[in-house]
């Protein structure tokens, strides 16, 4: 099927990329179709709810509390619930799988790479309505994401409505020009963002259902609870260049699956 919102192919990928660049994250518009929102929320409550399983899928539940230093780790499947903060590993779904190698997303990541495109990750991210975990402020990247360079981009679509009173995406513009906080990336330390007096600078992006938005890995941001009666999803997916490697030491390194081949030259 066909994901995408007619208003998809105008979107501008030249203008976004330089917003992306200067501001740390750009509005992409209407990306979505009614169709695409149903199709994908419907999955993605399929995979929750455990009507639709795959083997590798990592599943981690949000804390009762709604704090996100009580999450439980290393837990996975728990059962059937929605209220699993975030389903990785989105591209063992066919359905999902499909959204990912979009036409407009494949467009991005060749204005930014002549070479292959490969997935760092596909997550869905759930605040269950009057539900969620609170996430702090955060880069993604780093040496806790184990990567020989930095990634390609990452694109950020709602599947839902998501207000401020849903828990929506709060960045601080700009802030990933200085970037990364600490070597170890992830959460940033609470010194470091009153030092740089993050709540006064940061601004709030709410999102309509099918919009979407890059997001820079190094910007500031974070999100808050859900305290509306309806659910709050969205789905990340971060490209790297193809000949980005793994650096970890610990386990076997990690393979990245190509989502665009090269593009190839002209004769």
């Amino acid at each position: 099927m066909n994901f995408l919102a007619k208003e998809a192919s105008a979107a501008s990928v030249e203008a976004a990329l330089a917003e992306l660049a200067e501001v740390g994250f750009a509005r992409l518009g209407r990306v979505l179709s009614d169709e695409g929102i149903t199709t994908l929320a419907a999955r993605a409550d399929d995979l929750m709810l455990g009507r639709v399983v795959h083997e590798g899928l990592f599943f981690q539940h949000d804390a009762e509390s709604g704090r996100y230093e009580d999450l439980k780790h290393g837990k996975g499947w728990i059962g059937p619930s929605i209220h699993y903060r975030k389903l990785e590993k989105l591209e063992k779904d066919p359905i999902f799988r499909a959204f990912l190698g979009n036409a407009l997303f494949e467009r991005i990541t060749r204005a930014m790479t002549d070479g292959s495109v490969s997935l760092y990750r596909a997550v869905l991210f759930n605040k269950a309505a009057r539900a969620g975990t609170a996430l702090p402020w955060h880069q993604d990247g780093g040496s806790f994401w184990g990567l020989d360079r930095a990634p390609l981009v990452q694109i950020w679509t709602a599947l839902d409505d998501a207000p401020a009173e849903a828990g929506c995406v709060e960045i601080v513009p700009r802030s990933h020009l200085g970037g990364l906080a600490t070597p170890l990336g992830g959460v940033i330390p609470d010194d470091v963002t009153r030092k740089a007096e993050a709540e006064a600078h940061s601004v709030l992006v709410p999102a309509r259902a099918g919009e979407a938005m890059l997001i820079h890995n190094d910007v500031w941001h974070r999100s808050g609870t859900n305290t509306t009666d309806r659910p709050r999803r969205a789905i990340t997916v971060c490209f790297l260049r193809g000949e980005t490697r793994c650096m970890r030491k610990r386990r076997a390194p990690r393979t990245f699956e190509t989502i665009f081949e090269a593009r190839q030259p002209i004769p």
